[in-house]
């Protein structure tokens, strides 16, 4: 009996995963729209309030190198702290402006990118994304490895530290590196056949495991120094290191704009979460409130832990991963080994959770929306996954300073790609998507979001201004010499993107009024939320999309009917 029923369970599994990978067809256009592009389903919102509270601290409660930026640049601790909680409650607002349409209309950053840009124009924004998505994929799979290989060594020893390398020295990886490398790309399998209404059991996990694994690093490192913390002695003050009102100044600003910075593709990839939300409020009051507490409370913890261990040791270890391998080398007892791997793992698991929401189901939205016939979001999930091989996160660590500054740098794309996309839905659209439009390819129906030949004009006017106006300190940050004029316009960076592309997005479209404006300048706010297509279907009630013979005829002639 026992064999019949292992051979069931495992035709069930195959099943299930080729049923995953099948791309199923919209009832819209095949070319625009599969099914994972379609406004999520009621019985798929399954993200209430606490949900989303266990989320967010789940993959911000463990940001312990956050303020490792701002000390460096010599700005001294309490700065650094007090930077840290600036910008992540501006990041916060970001994140929670940014969520409101997704949780109201249940749809992800590519469907809420065509409202914008344009039903082509579109693609530039959300590949932009894609990029850096499996980028970051990669580099988080690198970091969790750094975790796994802690966790060897606690518990195989000189077992594992004593692998014979085979590996060039200058690949900047070694055979054990490799290993880990490999070991937690094989964790991720799982995962790669889940959809996020899934995955709450991962993010509740990760939530639990943040709590004693930042406070047992935190509280190690103080015991280590009795609780000593000569911070400004370790670190350096503000008035020792800039000598000047206008340098300090000017790396405060930088500080605060490189913090947000390196969170903006998470204020990007929001929606893609958002959409999965019980109720339009779901998600908005607990990131304000986690970003406001928690994520900079982690980043305070470890400056904190990080100096107390500077105190102790006389070496100044940022990364997580180099405190437990130093805690390894100081506590051999297998009480210590396993009190180690345990905090590893947690680490490691936390990692795990971030990279799924962050990166992996941001890339899978993406490439479902690029080729919406041949993809959907389990098979983006595979591709980014086998992505990671191709870029090799190790080479990037070991010999490419410049391209880490360049990814910190990133925000000046990021940062006016989303101030327009809430200045469209906040000021001009108020609140309105006409959500079937969205999968409609057709220039002669589509007259909300056809816009000139399928790109907002206007949109990219905003958006080229604005990049424009930091690029040369973009450039400055991938080794150029610029004049000091341009690194100081690089320091403003997110700040100035993010507002210059508002306001000229603003100022554009009032002077020269893209073709959706008329239909949205006398509605009500969110007036037309209250048609629910995850509910009806895409193409239900739609008088974009002909719903008889005769209207189909009539859109071929070039007539437009009314919404």
């Amino acid at each position: 009996m026992a064999i019949p029923s292992i051979s069931q369970g495992v035709k069930a599994w195959g099943a299930a995963i080729k049923e995953d990978l099948r791309v199923e067809p919209s009832e819209a256009d095949q070319r625009w729209s599969n099914k994972d592009l379609e406004p999520t389903p009621p019985e798929r919102r399954v993200y209430h309030w606490y949900n989303y509270l266990l989320y967010f601290i789940g993959t911000g409660f463990n940001n312990w190198s956050g303020g490792s930026s701002v000390i460096g640049v010599g700005l001294g601790w309490k700065a650094a702290i007090a930077i840290t909680f600036v910008a992540n409650i501006i990041a916060g607002m970001a994140v929670a402006a940014n969520c409101k349409a997704a949780a109201r209309y249940h749809i992800g950053f590519p469907a809420i990118a065509r409202s914008v840009y344009g039903m082509w124009g579109s693609s530039y924004q959300v590949g932009v994304r894609a990029i850096l998505a499996a980028v970051w994929y990669a580099t988080q799979i690198y970091s969790g490895a750094s975790y796994l290989g802690v966790m060897l060594t606690a518990v195989f020893g000189t077992h594992f530290t004593s692998i014979p390398n085979h590996v060039p020295a200058s690949i900047g990886y070694t055979t054990q590196d490799f290993l880990c490398y490999f070991l937690v790309w094989l964790i991720y399998l799982p995962l790669l056949l889940r959809r996020p209404h899934q995955m709450r059991w991962l993010f509740a996990v990760a939530c639990a495991l943040s709590f004693p694994s930042i406070l047992a690093l935190f509280i190690y490192c103080m015991v280590q120094s009795g609780g000593r913390i000569s911070l400004d002695d370790q670190f350096g003050s503000s008035s020792a290191t800039l000598s000047t009102t206008s340098q300090r100044t000017w790396q405060v600003v930088y500080a605060l704009t490189s913090t947000i910075s390196n969170g903006s593709p998470y204020i990007e990839s929001i929606p893609d979460m958002a959409r999965w939300a019980h109720s339009p409020l779901s998600p908005i009051p607990t990131t304000l409130f986690t970003n406001s507490v928690f994520n900079p409370l982690s980043a305070v913890l470890g400056i904190l832990g990080t100096s107390a261990l500077q105190v102790a040791i006389g070496q100044t270890l940022w990364t997580p991963w180099d405190v437990m391998t130093y805690m390894l080398e100081q506590h051999t007892s297998a009480a210590g080994r396993f009190g180690v791997f345990c905090l590893a793992f947690t680490w490691l698991f936390q990692t795990l959770s971030q990279n799924v929401s962050s990166n992996m189901i941001p890339f899978g939205a993406d490439t479902s929306m690029l080729w919406p016939r041949y993809i959907n979001m389990t098979r983006g999930y595979l591709i980014v996954h086998f992505l990671a091989w191709v870029i090799c996160p190790w080479k990037i660590y070991a010999s490419a300073e410049t391209f880490l500054d360049f990814m910190g740098a990133y925000g000046i794309f990021m940062g006016p790609a989303i101030s327009i996309m809430l200045c469209e839905y906040y000021v001009f659209s108020r609140g309105n998507l006409f959500v079937p439009s969205l999968y409609d390819g057709r220039g002669a129906t589509n007259k909300h979001y056809w816009y000139t030949g399928g790109w907002n004009i206007q949109a990219y006017i905003a958006y080229i201004v604005a990049v424009g106006l930091c690029f040369i300190g973009f450039v400055n940050k991938v080794g150029a010499t610029v004049p000091q004029v341009g690194v100081e316009l690089g320091y403003l960076g997110w700040f100035l993107t993010f507002s210059t592309g508002w306001i000229v997005y603003y100022v554009v479209v009032k002077v020269w009024p893209h073709q959706n404006v008329q239909y949205t300048k006398n509605l009500k706010w969110e007036e037309l939320a209250a048609t629910d297509y995850g509910v009806q279907g895409v193409l239900h009630g739609v008088p974009s999309y002909p719903s008889d013979e005769e209207e189909r005829q009539e859109s071929e002639e070039g007539g437009i009917k009314s919404s």
